[in-house]
């Protein structure tokens, strides 16, 4: 069984949880892949602000407390860092030599049975399209280097409920909201072998391609070729 989750998390959703379920109309499947036995990392497409809420509901509603990988400035707001913080929510520390510490605190709470969230493309999606772009190593190195599982969790619709940068949800009418998780992803071929670029980058793009493809299905849609690759294509939308 997972952890308990903690006071704080049932705080948080007592205040979150009816006010996605009054805007939104929830269509959820796949929670029989969510590893029950042991620590996992979800890793999910990112579209709007509002994507952390809504993975969020979808797996307390299944028991789990997950438990984000953040950036650091969000930890220096006042009360809201501290708060973060109190919840075991990872800060990341990018391009600096705090990182590792993001990567230590992870595998903690990966080691105790807890779930990890990550967003590997690491800022919302710059696809004119919204599909999944070139994503970062580190949800991959951290799978690798401990031997734990990749759920993928493929979502879509909270955009409708806050648009890509806005500040500002619409409430209403209710947004369908999809959210489904799917088998882990298959790193066999890769475990055990070192943790080079060339492993870290088709293992990662292997993560992503299941993702696209889960949501294509989702959309009813077929994604590009090629993901976008902001060292490529630019900012994009």
């Amino acid at each position: 069984m997972p952890p308990k989750i903690p006071a704080g998390f049932r705080a948080v959703a007592t205040f979150v949880k009816p006010v996605l379920t009054a805007t939104t109309r929830r269509h959820w499947s796949g929670e029989e892949h969510l590893p029950r036995d042991q620590g996992f990392i979800a890793v999910s497409n990112h579209v709007t602000y509002a994507d952390p809420f809504t993975v969020a509901h979808y797996l307390y509603d299944q028991g789990f407390a997950p438990h984000f990988l953040a950036k650091a400035s969000l930890f220096e707001i006042p009360v809201a860092g501290k708060f973060l913080a109190s919840l075991d929510h990872v800060p990341v520390h990018r391009g600096s030599a705090q990182a590792r510490e993001a990567v230590e605190a992870a595998v903690r709470l990966l080691e105790r049975g807890d779930s990890i969230v990550v967003f590997p493309e690491g800022t919302l999606t710059r696809d004119p399209d919204m599909w999944p772009m070139l994503a970062r190593t580190g949800a991959a190195r951290m799978a690798l280097a401990h031997n734990v599982p990749v759920i993928p969790i493929a979502q879509w619709g909270a955009h409708e409920l806050l648009a890509p940068y806005a500040k500002r949800p619409r409430l209403f009418p209710r947004t369908d909201v999809t959210v489904q998780a799917g088998p882990p992803v298959d790193l066999d071929e890769f475990r055990g072998r070192p943790l080079d670029i060339e492993v870290l980058r088709a293992a990662t793009d292997r993560i992503m391609a299941t993702l696209t493809s889960m949501l294509e299905e989702i959309r009813g849609e077929k994604a590009p070729t090629k993901p976008w690759d902001m060292r490529r294509d630019g900012g994009g939308r």
